[in-house]
């Protein structure tokens, strides 16, 4: 994980130490008798491409949404090493909370095994459980979210789900690839780029700063999408391409966020201050 660098000024370096530290066919369908409403959803879909996927953030706080199960993964090219790093959990989108454990790959964090990490995320602060770097256990770190060049987008070695989705209100020339089917599911699939600063102004209040903060962190302000929607124009999967300058060589991050079983409840309990470490953490360490 690559919270000491952004806390040592250098959010440009992130993506070093997250490759170090270890920090995932379109198939249209027209057939039978609901062959041309289909088509005509097709038709829609291609039309209105931006609007729909500028409004997927606020339809997911939206009545009988609000909240959903997270599946994550996100891959780091820098400097010839490829790392996978997963994570799992639920979401609360109206009150932008959420819990997640974070799984390392085997040795990226120099040593065979890493304990999952707990993430806790809420408006405008990271939470981090076995962070390692010199963390008591049974101790917490927390990061302001706003005060990192990439506004948390890649940090926590997981993209918060309320910002992959608040990211899309910046999209543009957007194309609607077609349908397909995502774990049982029809979906939509759109393909795009969005500016981080345009979503950053456009945002709910729980996700600017943190992506104002992105905007002048990242190598560029567009960042590539996928986005995957289903018939209610809620979210199902989203995939971003990040790119940063590291050290004046390029580093690429492929962030994928999945979502489903919405509705279910989502409790999030943020820790006392007095489970918080606020000591320095180790350099160069997991």
């Amino acid at each position: 994980m690559v919270v000491q660098q952004h806390r040592a000024g250098g959010g440009v370096r992130a993506l070093r130490a997250l490759a170090v530290a270890g920090v995932v066919a379109a198939a249209a369908g027209c057939a039978g008798d609901g062959g041309v409403d289909r088509a005509a959803a097709a038709a829609d879909a291609r039309d209105g491409a931006s609007d729909v996927v500028r409004r997927a953030a606020s339809v997911l706080a939206g009545e009988g949404v609000a909240s959903a199960g997270v599946s994550t993964s996100m891959e780091t090219a820098a400097g010839g090493t490829r790392v996978t790093i997963r994570g799992t959990g639920a979401y609360d989108f109206r009150a932008g909370a959420g819990r997640l454990k974070v799984v390392l790959p085997p040795d990226a964090a120099g040593e065979e095994e890493h304990r999952p990490i707990t993430e806790l995320l809420a408006p405008g602060a990271l939470y981090m459980m076995n962070r390692g770097a010199g963390v008591p256990a049974g101790k917490w770190v927390r990061i302001d979210t706003t005060t990192l060049e990439d506004g948390n987008l890649v940090t926590g070695g997981v993209t918060d789900p309320l910002a992959a989705a608040e990211l899309l209100r910046g999209a543009g020339a957007v194309t609607y690839v077609g349908e397909t089917d995502l774990a049982g599911v029809t979906v939509r699939h759109y393909r795009g780029t969005a500016d981080i600063g345009r979503a950053a102004r456009q945002a709910g209040p729980g996700s600017r700063a943190s992506l104002a903060a992105a905007a002048k962190g990242f190598r560029t302000r567009t960042v590539p999408f996928d986005a995957y929607l289903d018939e209610e124009g809620r979210l199902r999967k989203v995939r971003h391409r990040f790119s940063f300058a590291n050290e004046g060589a390029a580093a690429e991050v492929v962030s994928t966020t999945l979502l489903y079983g919405f509705g279910a409840p989502v409790a999030v309990r943020l820790p006392a201050e007095r489970d918080i470490y606020t000591g320095e953490i180790e350099q160069g360490r997991a």
